[in-house]
């Protein structure tokens, strides 16, 4: 694929030291002067440090220095720009045009255009010379995870002409797994985010044969399912975990990160197969309404028959202590840094100075008297800027101090533990939601209950207490945007509930809170994000590499 295939050596020979010491100390270097991988990986310990380059490197720090430093800085950063969560006002990678919303209409009945509606900016700036200049919002994600596609192909067509020691069988499937694992996840995210795809399962090729979402979403379940097979074969438990020990970076190994065992990891991957399911169809929620729908989208309505596969596989997720994908920063060769790595990262800090702000409609989720607000939140300064963006709230470095409450973010190296992947959390609000939407709202009400009680909330519990499905559904949100901040879930949950769609669609956000510059408080705002659904294939791929396959480059509906 020519986007990415400049960049498939780069994992090897950019000093993968996350863990593991640099491909120059651990490969058979051979001609430096005509570097290839096939030539430079051959034995063991270079193929796993291939294989975690392929991820930490490639995936996730490859090509994001325009704002942030790694892929949940910019890419994730677009998502819960979307999704209202935070908010932006610097001019570069269009991060404070992307999210503004066609309209809102405040309490008095006012009603405030943007002239520079959302579809019109990600087109004028869909262009490689936009690209070039860091103003192509759509560009980062592809980026990412084509690299991260392209490199984990690399490993899976050299992992067979390893010669390994101990239970060969068992590390040789470890590596498979991982880089089947890690496919399943750039799919995902591609599959989730762009109104088209390639697969491209061989190191290093192209095609112009663009498939529509949904197929993509396919072939990363094949992937994390064949991840689960090739787990399943292996056979030695303790090389399984010499390999993975290694494949993890250390600085990772921490809190709920480590080295999952093999019935974990089906577990995350479980996690995952139901995320692909929820966050890729329509849920509508709009108005308080459960049986609310959208005329018009490039997703089909979640069916019984889907909201009962997701309870299957949540069913058989992520536990509540089942290690997890993660991420942390360090002092020195990290992936992430602890002040430009996440989300949070960019949100910590008085909110006049730091790149995100946290937005008002992200605070009007906490119920009274959750601790997780008073622990991580001040209105030490008011940030005025334009209709949307106005904010009392800052996030507090590190939290108050308030021990057994969750903490949104630290600008301490070491400290912040970013989910790289799923979580409990958000398995068991999976099940809340499933459970809800098929009948059982009060085993609903009980997951939002335990994911409150698990970040210590310290809130009265909501089941028992005879809510309706629309009073339920409104927990579920509320809960979903508390718990999963700077997760990379916002967006898909905004999108699937319907609020991100044009209200003459059906869409539309209601009873939302904004202050205006002059601090006036609005309680019951109306706001008609109208947001492109799934983004345009990135010029950068679809003017090198035109369609051949018939399948439009550009979302047909917008």
């Amino acid at each position: 694929m020519k986007l990415i295939t400049k960049h498939k050596f780069l994992l090897c020979f950019a000093a993968v030291v996350l863990g593991t010491t640099a491909c120059k100390d651990q490969l058979d270097v051979g001609n430096p002067n005509a570097p290839t991988v096939s030539a430079n990986v051959s034995n063991e310990s270079g193929i796993i440090s291939l294989a975690q380059g392929a991820v930490y490197i490639n995936g996730f720090a490859n090509g994001d220095g325009w704002l942030g430093d790694s892929y949940f800085s910019l890419p994730w950063g677009y998502l819960e720009l979307m999704a209202d969560m935070v908010g932006a006002d610097a001019s570069n990678n269009q991060i404070t045009t992307i999210a503004q919303p066609d309209y809102i209409i405040l309490d008095d009945g006012t009603k405030q255009t943007n002239t520079a509606p959302q579809v019109g900016i990600i087109r004028s700036y869909n262009t490689r010379a936009a690209t070039g200049n860091g103003n192509n919002a759509i560009y980062y994600q592809w980026l990412n995870m084509y690299a991260l596609n392209n490199a984990c192909n690399e490993v899976l067509g050299l992992v067979d002409g390893i010669k390994f020691s101990g239970d060969a069988a068992s590390r040789a499937n470890t590596i498979k797994a991982w880089a089947y694992w890690w496919k399943g996840y750039a799919y995902a995210s591609i599959g989730s985010m762009y109104y088209a795809g390639l697969i491209l399962d061989k190191a290093g090729s192209t095609n112009g044969n663009y498939v529509l979402h949904d197929a993509i979403i396919n072939q990363s379940n094949t992937f994390f399912n064949q991840a689960a097979a090739t787990l399943g074969n292996i056979t030695s438990a303790s090389d399984y975990q010499t390999v993975l020990k290694q494949l993890i970076p250390a600085i990772n190994q921490v809190g709920h990160g480590g080295v999952p065992t093999v019935d974990m990891w089906k577990r995350n991957i479980n996690t995952m197969l139901a995320r692909n399911i929820l966050i890729n169809k329509l849920a509508p929620f709009v108005n308080g309404n459960p049986s609310a729908t959208i005329s018009k989208s490039n997703m089909t309505a979640m069916t019984t028959a889907d909201w009962n596969s997701v309870l299957t596989l949540v069913t058989n997720g992520i536990k509540k202590d089942d290690i997890v994908f993660t991420g942390r920063s360090s002092d020195k060769n990290t992936f992430i840094t602890a002040t430009g790595g996440t989300v949070a990262a960019l949100t910590t800090g008085v909110n006049n100075s730091t790149t995100f702000k946290i937005s008002e409609r992200f605070i009007q989720n906490f119920n009274a008297g959750d601790k997780r607000f008073t622990n991580n939140f001040s209105t030490v300064n008011t940030y005025k800027n334009n209709y949307i963006y106005t904010t009392r709230y800052n996030m507090i470095d590190g939290g108050n101090g308030t021990a057994g409450v969750y903490v949104y973010g630290t600008t301490a190296v070491g400290a912040y533990e970013l989910y790289i992947a799923g979580s409990y959390e958000e398995n068991a609000l999976m099940l809340a939601e499933a459970n809800m939407r098929l009948g059982n709202i009060e085993a609903g009400l009980g997951y939002v209950d335990a994911v409150r009680a698990y970040q210590g909330a310290g809130v009265a519990p909501v089941a028992g207490t005879g809510l309706t499905l629309s009073k339920a559904l409104t927990e579920l949100t509320k809960e979903r945007r508390t718990a999963l901040f700077s997760r990379g879930l916002a967006y898909y949950d905004s999108r699937r509930w319907g609020w991100t769609y044009d209200i003459s669609a059906g869409g539309g956000s209601y009873g939302n809170t904004i202050v205006t510059t002059a601090g006036v408080v609005n309680k019951n705002v109306t706001i008609n994000y109208n947001f492109m659904d799934y983004w345009d294939v990135p010029a950068d791929e679809s003017v090198l590499n035109p369609s051949t396959s018939g399948v439009a480059t550009k979302n047909p509906n917008y």
